[in-house]
């Protein structure tokens, strides 16, 4: 176990006088010291080992030999930020390609699923020449000020609603307007959106977007009805806006059948931006935007550059390609389906013992 320098009660000091204490810890009351992880486990100041069911971004595990080696050899060799010349960030940018529909081709690296997010909005509203975001009840997208515009899960706590934001029902079978017993349900909440564009229109503004989590997580661990997502992304286009499919808690597999959460909505459905985020790096900060070559091609228009330091740096794309290689590898798709299912299958044994236990769901 690695030397401590101070002792669990000197950390905690030392991180209530020097930490912002909006900045929170788990298990506040009496904090977990961890020094230390592996795979699926952590070990406190003591060696007392923890099975992780709260980390999501380490999503190999922890200290996953492969992405360790990967990422030691490319610190190693060279870091450096992405105006050089590299071979690292389009290997990765064509991997990545290889899991998403051919029109989404074109993509921006950044540092952190907030990041991707607000470079999702800018996309938008330079293709779109319009400034109105649609999102979903309950919905996070990240903690930058233009991110916390647009997810009511924050805005309510402080300033609240801005007059270009507007917020659709969350398409909820369980507790929402329209549940399982509906005979569409995914054509029924689709039309929510379609009546809240046609009241945006009326007050004569203009849709950029519509913004929504694949599996809306902070909402409730949503699984949305089928059909959904194509219906809203038909309604907004034809309204003019881009459909952005924010997969920062829900790609790369996690869904298990599919790489995409987005593509539970049926294979022919294509988002027109994509954002993904925590499980890129194994928990190193390395986030993404895929988009079309048009949407790309008009805010290269704008005259502007995007520079971003740190976002496709060579070690953090050797990293994202280990990551990739091991969940081809070691199958965690596969893992994915054969866990949860049998996971669903005894929570849904609890449900039948226990009246409390409303609804099954993982996502």
């Amino acid at each position: 176990m690695a030397e401590e320098r101070f002792s669990k009660q000197e950390t905690l000091e030392m991180r209530q006088r020097l930490i912002g204490q909006s900045c929170r810890l788990f298990y506040s009351e009496d904090p977990v010291k961890i020094v230390k992880a592996r795979g699926q486990y952590l070990f406190d100041e003591n060696g007392k080992r923890y099975l992780d069911c709260i980390s999501n971004v380490q999503h190999v595990g922890h200290c996953h030999p492969a992405i360790t080696k990967a990422a030691t050899a490319q610190m190693d060799l060279l870091n450096a930020n992405s105006r050089f010349l590299h071979d690292n960030i389009v290997l990765y940018a064509d991997r990545l390609a290889a899991t998403l529909p051919k029109k989404l081709s074109v993509f921006y690296f950044v540092n952190s699923g907030s990041e991707a997010n607000d470079l999702a909005l800018r996309l938008a509203e330079q293709y779109t020449q319009h400034e109105d975001v649609i999102v979903l009840d309950h919905a996070y997208h990240g903690h930058l000020k233009s991110l916390i515009d647009i997810s009511p899960y924050k805005f309510r706590k402080l300033a609240g609603q801005k007059e270009w934001v507007h917020v659709a029902p969350l398409p909820d079978t369980y507790r929402g307007i329209y549940r399982e017993d509906h005979p569409n349900p995914g054509q029924a909440y689709a039309d929510t959106v379609k009546d809240l564009i046609e009241e945006i229109i009326r007050k004569g503004r203009k849709i950029a977007a519509f913004f929504a989590e694949s599996l809306p997580s902070v909402g409730g661990q949503i699984i949305l009805p089928q059909g959904y997502s194509p219906k809203v992304a038909e309604y907004v286009r034809s309204a003019g806006g881009l459909f952005v499919a924010d997969e920062i808690q829900t790609g790369f597999g996690r869904a298990g059948t599919h790489f995409w959460a987005f593509q539970l909505q049926g294979e022919d459905f294509c988002p027109d931006i994509v954002t993904m985020g925590k499980p890129m790096g194994n928990g190193h900060p390395l986030a993404c935007v895929a988009t079309t070559v048009e949407i790309a091609g008009a805010f290269t228009a704008n005259g502007v550059e995007y520079f971003n330091t740190f976002g496709g740096n060579p070690v953090s794309c050797a990293i994202g390609l280990a990551v990739l290689d091991v969940i081809e590898k070691e199958d965690l798709r596969g893992n994915a389906i054969r866990v949860g299912t049998h996971l669903i299958d005894l929570l849904k044994k609890l449900q039948e013992k226990h009246e409390i236990i409303g609804d099954v769901r993982i996502a």
